[in-house]
C-alpha cells in the first residue's frame, strides 16, 4: 500500500513539475514575442521625414521631403568647368552697370543699383529683382552654393571636388537666362541670328567651344555635363549641339516647334522632340517664386473663390487661357485680372492669391510658369489647366494632394470650372493647405546670404534639384558606355522620346 501511495506521489509530483516547465516555456514564449515585437516597431517603422524649417508654422512632419542621411556617400560628386567671369558673375556687373532695364522697370533693381554705384565690383553681387529675370534665377543659387566655401557647404547634397576624374557630373556655370536677357534688353532684334553683334550667340558659341575641347567632354559626349537652362530662350542657337547633356529645364515648352512641312502628318504638338529633352535625361527645375510665402499661422479667411493674374493674350498652347477668360471673367466668385506681379502689380498679386482660395494656373506661351509657385508659397489651391505641364520633384512631391488639375476639355465647358470648384468641402480645402504648407520650402532657392554664398536650406530646391541629377547617374553612365563601344563612324540616334 505505502509502495502504491509513493507512486501515487511521484506521479503526481512529476505531472505537476512537467506542467510547471510547460506554462514556464509559455510564458517565456510569450515574453519572448512581445520584446520582438517592440524591437520591430522600433527599429523598422518609417524613418521621420526631416523637420521643417522653425519658421514654419506647422508642426507635422513633412511627407515630400527625401530624408536626409549621414552617410558621406550619399551625396554627388560635381566638378566645377573653369569658365571665365565673365560668362556667370562677369554679366552681372554689366547688368548692374546700365542705367536701367528697358525691357520692364523695377523699382527694387533700381534701389539696387543705386547702392552699387560708389562701390567696386563685388566678387558676388545680387542677382536681379526684375521678376522677368529674378523667376529664372535658379542658375545663380546652384552656383552660389557650389562656390561656397567646403566649410560651410555642411547641408549640400552637392559634394564640390577638384579632380574632374573624381565627379560625377560636370557643372557648366554659364548664366545663360541673364545672357539671353541681356540681349533680349539691349537688342532684341539680334537675338536670333547667329551674327556678331548678337552677344549673347557670342557667349553661347564662347561656352560651347570651350566644353567640348575638354578631355571631359571628349570622354562622354557631354553626357555628364550640366547646364541651367530656366528660360526657354537660354542657349538658343546651340541647343542640338548640348542635347546629350543634363538640362535643368523649367519646361519642355521651349524645345519643339510643330513643323507642318516636315511632319507628313506624323508629328504632333504633343511630341518631344527625342534629340534634345527628355524627362530620362532632363531635370525639371522650379522657377524662383516671385511672392513671399505665407505661413499656415497666418492664413486668414478667403473670400474669393479663384483668383488669375496674368496676360490674356498668349500663343500656342496658351491659347486656352484667352478662352477660360472669356467664360470666367464674370463669374460670381471669380477675379481675373490683366498685369504681372512686378513692382506695381505685386501687392496686388499677394492680396489677391491670399484672399482666394484657389488659384488658376493656365498654359501660357509654355505649358508652365512662375505663377503656381507663387500660388503654393500663397497658399492658394492650384488649379492646373495645362494638359502637357511637367513638373519639378515629381517622385517627391505628389502635387494631387495640394493641387486640382483639370483637363483642357473640361475647363472649356461653360459654368463646369466654377461648380467643379465649388465641390470641394472645407475639409478638403484646408487638408490641401496643410500638405501645401509642407511642400512649400522645398520650393526656396534664396539662402538668405549675400551673393548666395553661405549654406543652403537642406530641404530647399538647389539639393531637391541635385538629387533629381543624382537619380539620373545609372543611365548616365550606361549611355557613355554605350557610346564607347560603337565601331567607328557608326551614329546611333539619341532615342530619348518618352512620356
Amino acid at each position: 500500500m505505502a509502495s502504491k501511495n509513493s507512486a501515487t506521489t511521484f506521479t503526481t509530483s512529476t505531472m505537476a513539475s512537467s506542467l510547471s516547465s510547460v506554462t514556464a516555456l509559455f510564458l517565456s514564449f510569450i515574453f519572448l514575442c512581445a520584446v520582438s515585437l517592440v524591437l520591430f516597431f522600433f527599429l523598422f517603422s518609417s524613418p521621420s521625414p526631416l523637420p521643417l524649417p522653425s519658421s514654419s508654422s506647422s508642426s507635422s512632419s513633412s511627407s515630400f521631403l527625401v530624408t536626409k542621411t549621414d552617410d558621406p556617400s550619399d551625396s554627388i560628386k560635381v566638378y566645377v568647368s573653369e569658365l571665365p567671369r565673365s560668362l556667370n558673375y562677369g554679366l552681372l556687373d554689366r547688368y548692374w552697370s546700365f542705367d536701367a532695364d528697358s525691357r520692364l522697370g523695377s523699382d527694387a533693381d533700381r534701389e539696387i543699383r543705386s547702392s552699387l554705384s560708389h562701390k567696386k565690383t563685388l566678387e558676388f553681387p545680387p542677382y536681379p529683382e526684375n521678376p522677368l529675370i529674378k523667376q529664372y534665377s535658379a542658375e545663380y543659387w546652384i552656383l552660389g552654393d557650389l562656390e561656397t566655401p567646403p566649410g560651410e557647404r555642411t547641408t549640400s547634397f552637392a559634394k564640390r571636388v577638384s579632380d574632374v576624374d573624381e565627379a560625377d557630373v560636370i557643372f557648366v556655370p554659364f548664366f545663360a537666362t541673364m545672357s539671353a536677357e541681356m540681349q533680349l534688353g539691349m537688342a532684341k532684334g539680334l537675338f536670333r541670328k547667329k551674327i556678331m553683334g548678337n552677344e549673347d550667340y557670342e557667349r553661347q558659341r564662347e561656352v560651347v567651344d570651350f566644353v567640348s575641347n575638354t578631355e571631359a567632354w571628349k570622354r562622354s559626349g557631354g553626357r555628364d555635363h550640366v547646364f541651367v537652362l530656366t528660360d526657354p530662350m537660354a542657349m538658343w542657337h546651340v541647343k542640338a549641339e548640348i542635347a546629350a547633356a543634363v538640362l535643368l529645364v523649367v519646361d519642355f515648352g521651349g524645345w519643339y516647334r510643330l513643323d507642318s512641312k516636315s511632319s507628313n502628318g506624323g508629328n504632333s504638338s504633343d511630341t518631344i522632340q527625342h534629340t534634345q529633352v527628355s524627362l530620362l535625361k532632363d531635370v525639371i527645375v522650379p522657377y524662383t517664386h516671385l511672392l513671399p510665402r505665407l505661413h499656415l499661422s497666418e492664413n486668414k479667411k478667403r473670400e474669393t473663390l479663384l483668383y488669375f493674374k496674368g496676360a490674356k493674350h498668349r500663343h500656342r498652347g496658351g491659347l486656352v487661357r484667352e478662352k477660360l477668360w472669356d467664360l470666367l471673367v464674370n463669374e460670381p466668385g471669380v477675379i481675373m485680372e490683366e498685369g504681372f506681379p512686378n513692382a506695381t502689380g505685386r501687392e496686388q498679386s499677394i492680396k489677391g492669391m491670399r484672399s482666394s482660395e484657389f488659384c488658376l494656373h493656365p498654359a501660357g506661351d509654355t505649358p508652365t510658369s512662375c505663377r503656381i509657385f507663387d500660388a503654393i508659397q500663397s497658399l492658394c489651391i492650384p488649379v492646373v489647366v495645362s494638359d502637357n505641364i511637367e513638373l519639378p520633384f515629381e517622385g517627391i512631391v505628389d502635387y494631387s494632394e495640394f493641387s486640382v488639375f483639370v483637363a483642357v476639355s473640361d475647363a472649356l465647358k461653360p459654368n463646369w470650372l466654377v461648380s467643379h470648384l465649388r465641390t470641394f468641402s472645407r475639409e478638403q480645402r484646408d487638408r490641401f493647405r496643410r500638405k501645401m504648407a509642407e511642400a512649400q520650402p522645398i520650393f526656396q532657392y534664396d539662402n538668405g546670404h549675400p551673393g548666395g554664398i553661405g549654406p543652403i536650406p537642406r530641404d530647399g530646391a538647389v539639393n531637391h534639384i541635385w538629387k533629381k541629377v543624382y537619380q539620373k547617374l545609372p543611365m548616365i553612365k550606361e549611355a557613355i558606355a554605350r557610346e564607347r563601344r560603337k565601331p567607328p563612324g557608326v551614329s546611333v540616334p539619341r532615342r530619348c522620346h518618352c512620356t
